[in-house]
Formats: structure tokens, C-alpha cells, sequence
């Protein structure tokens, strides 16, 4: 059963169906049988779980058994210790309330990789750097939440999901490794 840890890079779809004009995990992926173990958003990069292991696949991605999940996030603003509460503390976001997490202000990882294309620069706006922990996960949750608290995400990289990391598999954009469990 094997396990693929795949650091997806901006704007390619998962998905391995071909959608004209957009890149799909079929563009780095070629190992039959496997499915993604989650989702990432086009706007969003970093590290996917892809697994053969539909048991496996349930266990990582299923709403009630989620894994923790560390999102790192550019921001347009700095935090303040006000921002930062209100990321932990339960949000409303209109169609749902999400559960506590854990959000720390941190400086850019030295570790990241430049995105292509770049984000926005603005000389009269600083952007700070936030690390985001959730064990659930709905659509465009963290983006969502950042833009509740007044500071909109300009970048957003999926760092780690439960015990896997690009800290400890260090993977560039499009790479993949094969972990056994």
C-alpha cells in the first residue's frame, strides 16, 4: 500500500482528469491506481497525500477522522495579537463556525521555495507570514478565516498533514516520494 506525498504546485488541478488550458496531478503523476487523499485548491500549493488504499484514503480525508493539517500563510497585513485569537477561537464564517486551531505568527520558512508566479508586492502594505493548524478542513477554509480577520491570503502552502511534512520529506513543486506506512 503505498503512500505518495506529492508537493503540488500552484495552479495545477487535483484531479487526474485533463481540463483544457490547466495542469492535473496526470502532469507529474504517472502511477495507476492512486487517488488524492484530499483536496488542495488551484490558488494553493504544498503537500498532498495520494494513496491505492481507499481504507486509507477514508482515514486521511474523511471529515470526522481528519488528521491535522499545518497551512502556512502569507497574509496582506501583520497580526496582532487580536488577529491571532480570533483565528484560534471557534469563526464564524457565515455558513459554518469552524473548530479551535492553533495560529502562530512566524517568519517566512527559509526552506520555502519562490512561487512562479510571484505574489503581489505593495511598497505601502507589509504581508507577515502565519502557520495555521486545523484538524478539519472545509473549502477555502483558512483563506476564509484570514479575510474574517481582516488580513486576506496572498500565498498559501500546505506544510504538513499529520505525521508527513515537507520539513522532514523535502520535496520541490511537482516532486514526489513514496512513503510506506
Amino acid at each position: 500500500m503505498p503512500l505518495i506525498l506529492f508537493n503540488k504546485p500552484f495552479q495545477v488541478l487535483c484531479q487526474f482528469s485533463p481540463q483544457e488550458g490547466r495542469e492535473s496531478l496526470a502532469d507529474y503523476l504517472d502511477i495507476p491506481g492512486i487517488y488524492p487523499a484530499g483536496r488542495l485548491d488551484a490558488d494553493s500549493e504544498g503537500l498532498m497525500l495520494l494513496t491505492d488504499d481507499g481504507k486509507l484514503q477514508h482515514k486521511i480525508a474523511h471529515p470526522d477522522l481528519k488528521e491535522a493539517k499545518t497551512y502556512l500563510v502569507q497574509v496582506d497585513g501583520v497580526p496582532d495579537a487580536a488577529a491571532l485569537a480570533r483565528l484560534q477561537a471557534p469563526l464564524d464564517l457565515g455558513d459554518f463556525v469552524t473548530k479551535p486551531c492553533r495560529a502562530a505568527r512566524i517568519a517566512e520558512p527559509e526552506w520555502l521555495w519562490p512561487r512562479n508566479p510571484p505574489i503581489r508586492a505593495r511598497q505601502d502594505k507589509p504581508t507577515a507570514w502565519i502557520a495555521i493548524t486545523l484538524e478539519e478542513g472545509k473549502n477555502r477554509q483558512v483563506r476564509r478565516m484570514t479575510a474574517a480577520v481582516g488580513l486576506p491570503t496572498l500565498r498559501l502552502v500546505r506544510s504538513s498533514i499529520g505525521p508527513f511534512s515537507l520539513a522532514t520529506h523535502p520535496l520541490m513543486p511537482g516532486e514526489y516520494t513514496e512513503v510506506r506506512m
